[in-house]
């Protein structure tokens, strides 16, 4: 009869980490300022601003309901998605959303429009120009569609 000798596997000692482990949190704290040391951007916080997918329907039923005012566009990103809007009797500038414009092509820079407005809680002291629709395209300017097609020129 031959023996032979097993030994058992050679297993390596088990270490501690040099660093202890922290658990993580899916969210950051209150008040964290992370976004500022570079780990969220500021385009990855929520929006304060209602657009119309979040805005209410009593919101919406009373921007409908309101007047139709003209103004002239005085600035849009479409990058960015926003822009403001010159009222016609010359008083402060109106934001717009790009989920509040209807219609085929992306506003620039002296196009009129008319639209409603709708108060930007949560104080409801600033408004928010709703319903936007592009009256008159400015004249030698080229226009791009929202697929992307440039316009005129």
């Amino acid at each position: 009869m031959t023996s032979e000798s097993t030994s058992p596997p050679v297993v390596p000692p088990l270490h501690s980490p040099k660093s202890p482990v922290w658990p993580t949190f899916p969210f950051h704290r209150e008040g964290s300022r992370v976004w500022e040391r570079g780990g969220i951007a500021s385009r990855d916080l929520p929006s304060p601003l209602p657009t119309k997918r979040t805005r209410t329907y009593s919101a919406t039923a009373r921007a409908s309901a309101g007047p139709v005012f003209k103004g002239v566009c005085k600035q849009f990103s479409r990058s960015q998605g926003h822009g403001f809007i010159t009222p016609e009797n010359g008083s402060e500038d109106i934001f717009v959303h790009v989920s509040d414009i209807e219609g085929e092509y992306v506003p620039v820079e002296g196009d009129e429009v008319t639209y409603k407005m709708c108060p930007i809680p949560p104080k409801n002291q600033k408004f928010q120009a709703v319903e936007v629709v592009l009256t008159q395209l400015a004249p030698h300017t080229p226009h791009e569609t929202w697929s992307g097609q440039v316009v005129g020129s």
